[in-house]
């Protein structure tokens, strides 16, 4: 018996149960699990991408809305010019066929290394309840280029964001099925108050995030 095993079998003796759970115990909670039952949330406002946008901005984030995927080039040219970063960067395959060149910006296709200072991604979804950005790691989707890169640019659709977490949880059960290996979520640029409780930006990843909301 493992430690483990060990430790369970010695609390479910103390509640006077068998040290194996029954059938009808086990099915009692898969219902539970399967039932999901939400617990006590605070309210949204009917205007889901509004809330988005305030949450996100009081977390540092930066956003602009565009009209349409085509104008994401131009505004993320506009974006490193107004930093004074070099028009370098390392995006996903989703954009790839975007006019990055005729933008004199210089990105290629692949996942973000140790010394690229620009990731431009897309994200699974939004929540609006906390301005955060929940990204499904993937074959099309690096996780490592929204988390080594200095600046994080994340493609946003509008029609993407939901409530809170648990409308997130739901939409990668329904779309996905099968977890990812990494689900990551956003909350703004990384910040970290360990020193001295000074709040620092980009300790532990970029310490900048920019979003571009699509419709």
């Amino acid at each position: 018996m493992s430690a483990r095993a060990n430790i369970l079998a010695r609390i479910r003796a103390r509640q006077g149960k068998a040290v194996t759970p029954r059938a009808a115990e086990r099915e009692l909670v898969a219902q539970e699990i399967a039932a999901r039952t939400a617990g006590p949330r605070p309210g949204m406002p009917a205007d889901l991408v509004a809330r988005f946008i305030e949450r996100a901005r009081n977390l540092s984030s930066t956003v602009d809305e565009l009209p349409e995927l085509q104008a994401v080039p131009q505004a993320v040219a506009a974006y490193l010019q107004a930093q004074s970063l070099q028009p370098v960067a390392v995006c996903w395959p989703a954009f790839a066929g975007l006019d990055w060149a005729g933008q004199g910006l210089r990105v290629e296709v692949r996942p973000a290394g140790a010394d690229d200072l620009v990731g431009i991604t897309g994200s699974f979804c939004a929540i609006a309840e906390t301005g955060t950005l929940m990204l499904c790691s993937g074959g099309g989707s690096h996780a490592v280029t929204s988390l080594l890169p200095e600046t994080h640019i994340a493609v946003v659709s509008r029609r993407r964001i939901v409530s809170g977490m648990e409308e997130g949880w739901a939409l990668l059960r329904a779309e996905l099925g099968a977890m990812p290996r990494a689900v990551n979520f956003v909350s703004g640029p990384s910040r970290t108050a360990d020193i001295e409780q000074t709040v620092t930006l980009g300790a532990h990843g970029p310490y900048r995030v920019h979003l571009l909301l699509l419709p």
